[in-house]
């Protein structure tokens, strides 16, 4: 049995945001990267937009795993603490691209595009209680890593990874 283009072309998509950013993704310029046919691409994805969705849903899905794979269990067997440890850590790992920025904010208008990341996030953030200050100082770790993986594909990056570090201890403490 062939393996599924599928993810080939979800890859592609990628590699052309890269490139050319989110408005370079057309049927054209996708199969030309992923060398597929047009009617390739249409069999599974039959719009760009369902393509972009595809394009949100392939990177949540890999965010997820990365989540996992850090947590070491899945976000139904984590604690909230051991839940936005892995956050941190995934976030302040030096993974972070420019793709996925450019993605998170295009999408972060368009409700279609941003469930995905909205259903990884919601299994993943601890939700604080108005009277939890263990829980309220690690949403204030969760923002302040947010930050350094949106900093962190920006030319001008200048942090430490010490920064990181610390983002993760805060944590534990």
């Amino acid at each position: 049995m062939r393996p599924s283009n599928r993810n080939k072309i979800l890859d592609a998509a990628i590699r052309v945001v890269h490139r050319e950013g989110v408005t370079g993704i057309t049927f054209e310029s996708v199969a030309l990267e992923a060398g597929l046919t047009r009617g390739g691409m249409l069999y599974h994805f039959p719009s760009r937009d369902a393509l972009l969705l595809g394009i949100h849903e392939h990177l949540a899905c890999q965010w997820e795993t990365l989540l996992e794979k850090v947590a070491g269990k899945p976000a139904h067997e984590a604690s909230a603490q051991e839940r936005i440890a892995a956050y941190v850590q995934a976030c302040t790992d030096g993974r972070s691209t420019r793709v996925e920025l450019q993605l998170m904010l295009e999408g972060a208008t368009q409700p279609e595009l941003a469930a995905p990341w909205a259903g990884v996030l919601s299994r993943w953030i601890p939700v604080t209680e108005d009277d939890d200050a263990n829980l309220a100082a690690m949403w204030v770790v969760r923002l302040a890593a947010d930050g350094l993986w949106v900093h962190e594909p920006l030319p001008a990056r200048q942090w430490q990874p010490v920064c990181a570090d610390a983002s993760v201890a805060c944590c534990w403490t």
